[in-house]
C-alpha cells in the first residue's frame, strides 16, 4: 500500500483538528449551567507519567515495649485515652485557611516579512515567445513576484487575590491498608433563598491530627475542596443559557 501524499496527510490532520474542536464544543454545551466538577481521588502511582521518589532514609529504630505495669498507652496524647479520629465513622475538624495572591503579566510580539521574485531576462532567446503565450504586458525578468507580511501582538495580565477561611467537620469514611484515613465532610447552610455548600475530601495521616482532633488543610493529601452556593443570588450572577451557548459557538 502506497504512503499517503502530503495533501492527504494535511486533510487528515485538519479533520482531526475539526473533530477535536467539535468534541470540545459538545462537551462545553453539555456543561452549560453546571458548576465545574472535581476529579475523583485516585491512586497517584497509576497516573500517567508517575515516577517514584527515592530519598535517603535513617536506619529503623526498634520500639521499646512499655512496662507491664505502665498506665500510659503507646501513641496516646491524653493520659486516659486518645480522642483523635482513628476509626470508621469518627469525626474530626478540618481547618481551611487559604490566602492566595498572584500577579502575572505576559507580552508577545511576532513579525515576519517575505518577498519572492522570479524571472528570466535571457535564456537563449526562448524568453521571447512568452509574449505570444502570456497576456500583455509581459516582462520576462518579472514573471512571478510575491510579497507577504504578518504581525502579531499579544498582551495579557492576571491579578488574583483570594482568601478563604473556614472550619468543617469531616467523617472517616475509609481506612487504607497503611493506616491512613480517607475523610469527607459536607455542610449546607441556607440563609433566606441562598444555600452555601462546603465540601472537603482527602487522605490524612493519623499522626497529623492534633490533640484537639483537628487537622490543617495543607496536611491533607489529594485534597478536594469546594466552596460555593446555589439559589436566587447565584442564579442572577450567572449568564443566561443563550449567552453561554453563543459564547461557545461564535468563532469571534
Amino acid at each position: 500500500m502506497s504512503r499517503p501524499g502530503r495533501a492527504t496527510a494535511r486533510a487528515m490532520a485538519l479533520a482531526g483538528v475539526v473533530l477535536l474542536g467539535a468534541c470540545n464544543t459538545a462537551e462545553r454545551l453539555a456543561n452549560v449551567g453546571r458548576e465545574p466538577g472535581l476529579d475523583p481521588i485516585q491512586n497517584p502511582t497509576q497516573r500517567a507519567g508517575y515516577q517514584p521518589v527515592s530519598l535517603p532514609m535513617p536506619e529503623p529504630e526498634a520500639n521499646q515495649p512499655a512496662g507491664a505495669n505502665s498506665l500510659w498507652r503507646s501513641g496516646s496524647r491524653a493520659f486516659f485515652a486518645d480522642q483523635r479520629a482513628r476509626r470508621l465513622g469518627d469525626v474530626l475538624t478540618v481547618k481551611v485557611t487559604i490566602a492566595d495572591r498572584a500577579t502575572l503579566s505576559n507580552e508577545t510580539k511576532r513579525s515576519r516579512k517575505n518577498s519572492e521574485d522570479l524571472g528570466v531576462d535571457n535564456l537563449l532567446g526562448l524568453e521571447n515567445p512568452l509574449t505570444d503565450i502570456l497576456p500583455p504586458p509581459v516582462d520576462p525578468g518579472k514573471l512571478v513576484t510575491t510579497d507577504s507580511q504578518t504581525s502579531n501582538n499579544g498582551k495579557g495580565t492576571v491579578a488574583r487575590n483570594e482568601r478563604v477561611q473556614f472550619d468543617v467537620a469531616a467523617v472517616v469514611t475509609q481506612i487504607l491498608p497503611n493506616g491512613n484515613l480517607v475523610i469527607e465532610g459536607r455542610q449546607q447552610i441556607r440563609v433566606n433563598f441562598e444555600v452555601r455548600e462546603l465540601f472537603v475530601q482527602g487522605v490524612v495521616r493519623p499522626e497529623d491530627i492534633d490533640s484537639r482532633n483537628s487537622i490543617s488543610h495543607e496536611k491533607i493529601a489529594e485534597l478536594r475542596m469546594s466552596y460555593g452556593g446555589r439559589g436566587q443570588i447565584t442564579d442572577v450572577q450567572q449568564p443566561r443559557y443563550g449567552s453561554q451557548i453563543l459564547d461557545i459557538l461564535l468563532p469571534f
